[in-house]
């Protein structure tokens, strides 16, 4: 066999150093700038920095925004942001087959990326206060950028995204994670955004908006009630956290096997139609719901923003009912800790399913099925005692589309009478480690499985 020099040397395919670095900025829990217990400090005074006011309006006051003539469909005078249609939804199993709702159709991809820079040998993570106008408390923590093409390309004649060109310029650093992810499959519609983590190759400008931080402070701001935002927590879970284990229930190949065959076994048609006339709903002057109450409304807010790259709009939110549950059953496994993985339909995904957590509901949306219709785990989850509770937080989802959109994560211990290393079909046993394999490729882990696999992380840095 003959051998081409091109004068290039090859490269190592894995980056066997990168683990054991995440790994211990995971382990510092005492930053370069910032201490732990001055953060809250630190996030008030920019939330005093700013003026922020979110007011919820009629439809007819939204501006930009207008519902179509021929369809009823909500969308923005520039074609571009996103647009609110309805969705026909058939499945072949589980308590409802057949359903129809509103879903958020936004196609641009856009990028969440988080800047990283080592300071005395440890990685620190480059966070933002940022207002998203659906955040309950509206600052939370965010990515050093989240922005959708639509923002970062100006089409709102904003100003511009600050450290945009760490995540589009190849040369201002080293790419350590960059995948696209999708969204909340039950909202969104085919929803994917690039998830990047790349380390910095020169100083890096400071902003009084941005700390650093390393990931063991980050993980104990995990354990705090909607502090980190929803896209910082699926840019984490692509961390490449070393596997401490090496061994699992079941191989990869045969975890992939049994994911492809939930994939392939599941018939799912979405099909998008108008949103005027959507069966089960009714729109009046501030809101779309549904007509029993259920699930979540569409709504319209004007809001006021200084700190954001326009200081002012209005805009439409969905605003879910009530608050959700959303767990992994832990269980250990010849020493090794597993979750129960569950392959969920969602009407929204690219593909059929994507793994989730083992519980992932809104209780009273299930109410009227009856004891038939009760999703498995559920009651376990929300009887486990603290002594069953392994992890425990209250998180918002993405504050840029869901007003008030708020879940309650859970990590909770059960046994083999509870949960069986044999579960009922569409639940598979894994490692944190192999969740984290599987997060290096788009649509395979949910978002809500993402943020449970940061949250499985942060339960390594004490509280």
């Amino acid at each position: 066999m003959s051998t081409l020099t091109l004068g290039m040397a090859l490269k190592p395919r894995e980056d066997l150093a990168l683990p054991s670095r995440i790994a211990r900025s995971a382990a510092a829990t005492t930053g370069a700038q910032l201490r732990t217990e001055d953060f809250a400090g630190w996030l008030e005074q920019r939330r005093l920095a700013h003026h922020f006011e979110v007011d919820r309006i009629p439809f007819e006051e939204l501006d930009g925004w207008y519902f179509r003539q021929d369809t009823g469909d909500l969308a923005h005078r520039s074609g571009r942001f996103f647009s609110v249609q309805g969705l026909h939804v058939t499945t072949g199993e589980g308590a409802v087959r057949d359903w129809h709702q509103p879903i958020i159709n936004q196609p641009e991809v856009g990028i969440l990326g988080i800047l990283v820079k080592e300071f005395d040998g440890v990685l620190h993570f480059l966070m933002q206060a940022k207002m998203e106008p659906g955040n309950p408390n509206l600052l939370q923590l965010s990515p050093t950028v989240q922005a959708t093409r639509s923002n970062y390309t100006k089409v709102h004649k904003g100003a511009d995204v600050k450290y945009l060109e760490y995540f589009t310029d190849p040369r201002r650093g080293r790419v350590l994670a960059d995948v696209l992810q999708s969204e909340h499959g039950s909202w969104f519609l085919h929803k994917r955004n690039r998830n990047m983590i790349v380390e910095a190759v020169d100083e890096v400008p400071e902003h009084e908006d941005f700390c650093w931080l390393t990931l063991g402070q980050i993980g104990a701001l995990l354990h705090r009630d909607n502090v980190v935002n929803m896209d910082s927590r699926t840019v984490l879970a692509c961390a490449p956290f070393p596997d401490e284990t090496g061994g699992a229930l079941h191989s990869d190949t045969d975890l992939l096997s049994w994911f492809t065959a939930e994939r392939s076994r599941h018939d799912v048609s979405a099909v998008r139609v108008p949103l005027a006339g959507l069966p089960d709903w009714r729109r009046d002057d501030k809101a779309i719901s549904h007509v029993e109450g259920r699930y979540f409304d569409v709504v319209a807010v004007r809001v006021q923003a200084g700190s954001r790259e326009v200081s002012g709009w209005s805009q439409p939110l969905f605003e879910p009912v009530g608050l959700g549950v959303t767990a992994f059953l832990t269980r250990e496994i010849d020493g090794v800790p597993h979750v129960l993985a569950h392959a969920r339909v969602e009407g929204g995904f690219l593909d059929t399913v994507e793994l989730g957590p083992t519980v992932q509901y809104t209780p009273g949306n299930h109410a009227h099925l009856g004891e038939a219709g009760r999703p498995p785990f559920l009651d376990l989850v929300l009887g486990a005692g603290p002594d069953r509770i392994r992890y425990e937080a209250v998180h918002a989802e993405e504050g840029g589309r869901f007003l008030n959109a708020e879940s309650r994560y859970l990590i909770v211990e059960a046994d083999e009478d509870e949960a069986p290393l044999d579960p009922p079909p569409g639940y598979r046993w894994v490692t944190p480690a192999q969740l984290t394999t599987l997060v290096r490729h788009g649509r395979y882990v949910n978002v809500q499985g993402r943020t449970l696999l940061a949250c499985l992380n942060a339960m390594r840095t004490d509280t």
